[in-house]
């Protein structure tokens, strides 16, 4: 049966509007899944399926209404996911990757044959013989400044997306990618299914209360939908 996804209307309409404006960063809706205890998975180095059936549905839903799909490298390495539109009808997003050191396999999934070429945001020091094999397997490598972390600069990463046409951006994670982008405060608008269980792993969201200009982010008019044994939250992200 076709789930009701009807109670996200409001980012719906937010998206449709952002699709429709110009000359700003893409709008930046965070979802990802996570147990009772906050956390994405067992360990740093292992997948874990979180999300119920209908929870699943849901994402690939949300990856339709999007320009782009964002996730780090780590993800790449672990999950080797497709990051395509299967569970729903609707367009695949373009995919991206947040690859610093172009660690991105060129046999990986994303690389083969059929799928939209992803895009990598790389740093301006990475390897240029990765980057010319992964340029000939189809990808298209951006190259970005270094942040202070000697990972890709997220701004300029998002100002390069934009001025591809990018203006609405779904970002899954993993872990140090969801971190990054709440620290940097470049998250709109947040889907974040709880599942009922606790894991004791990786935290989805960890130590950001210990940067020197942190100040808490709530989910303005937050809202929540039971969807078959998951709880989603959602919201338009601001400063508490």
């Amino acid at each position: 049966m076709l789930e009701d996804f009807s109670f996200l209307a409001p980012l719906v309409d937010r998206l449709s509007r952002a699709e429709a404006a110009t000359g700003r960063l893409p709008f930046v809706t965070l979802t990802y899944a996570q147990s009772l205890d906050g956390c994405i998975a067992l360990d740093p180095g292992g997948p874990c399926l979180l999300s119920s059936p209908p929870s699943l549905v849901l994402t690939h839903f949300l990856r339709a209404r999007h320009d782009a799909l964002l996730v780090g490298v780590n993800t790449i390495l672990t999950d080797d996911p497709q990051l395509t539109v299967r569970h729903c009808e609707g367009r695949d997003p373009q995919p991206v990757v947040l690859d610093s050191q172009l660690r991105t396999p060129p046999d990986c999934r994303l690389l083969r044959p059929g799928k939209k070429p992803p895009i990598l945001i790389a740093t301006v020091e990475s390897d240029p013989g990765k980057r010319q094999a992964l340029q000939e397997r189809g990808a298209k490598v951006v190259l970005v400044e270094a942040g202070d972390d000697g990972c890709v600069a997220l701004e300029e990463s998002l100002q390069a997306l934009a001025r591809m046409g990018i203006r609405t951006l779904m970002v899954e994670g993993g872990a140090r990618v969801i971190g990054a982008f709440l620290a940097r405060r470049r998250v709109d608008y947040c889907v974040i299914t709880i599942a009922p269980r606790i894991l004791g792993g990786l935290r989805a969201v960890d130590q950001l209360s210990r940067l020197a200009a942190w100040t808490p982010l709530t989910l303005d008019d937050c809202r929540y939908h039971a969807l078959g044994p998951d709880l989603i939250a959602f919201g338009p992200v601001g400063i508490s």
